[in-house]
């Protein structure tokens, strides 16, 4: 079943979003979220960025306001992923977008937060 595993990845991004303390991960597929003993590195999710095959770990350091530029970051098979990630054209840095409320559009209701991806990548398969 896909939406279990996806609503438990994106629950704790949303509650992080939104100030309360979880942890993340839970629910992940362990063939791709759990990396080795010791190789993953910051406290937030993993984060597969489709245009370079590669999975980055992360930090989940806030919320932010909906001004600027942000990058769209969703739900995929095996967890969150995007498609830009470090040195492409197209990455914020870490600035995401979340569609909270599913009308795939950026409004006031959808989350808005600060995770960047840390290096360095690895392979996802």
């Amino acid at each position: 079943m896909r939406k279990p595993r996806l609503l438990n990845t994106i629950l704790p991004i949303l509650a992080l979003t939104a100030g309360l303390a979880v942890s993340t991960g839970a629910g992940a597929d362990p063939a791709f979220d759990t990396p080795p003993a010791g190789a993953q590195r910051g406290t937030g999710p993993v984060i597969y960025v489709t245009g370079q095959d590669m999975a980055y770990d992360s930090i989940v350091l806030g919320p932010l306001p909906f001004q600027g530029p942000f990058q769209k970051l969703e739900a995929g098979p095996t967890g969150l992923q995007t498609e830009f990630g470090p040195g492409d054209h197209g990455y914020v840095g870490g600035r995401w977008w979340l569609d909270a409320n599913g009308d795939n559009l950026m409004d006031t209701g959808d989350a808005y937060f600060l995770c960047p991806l840390l290096g360095p990548a690895r392979e996802a398969s």
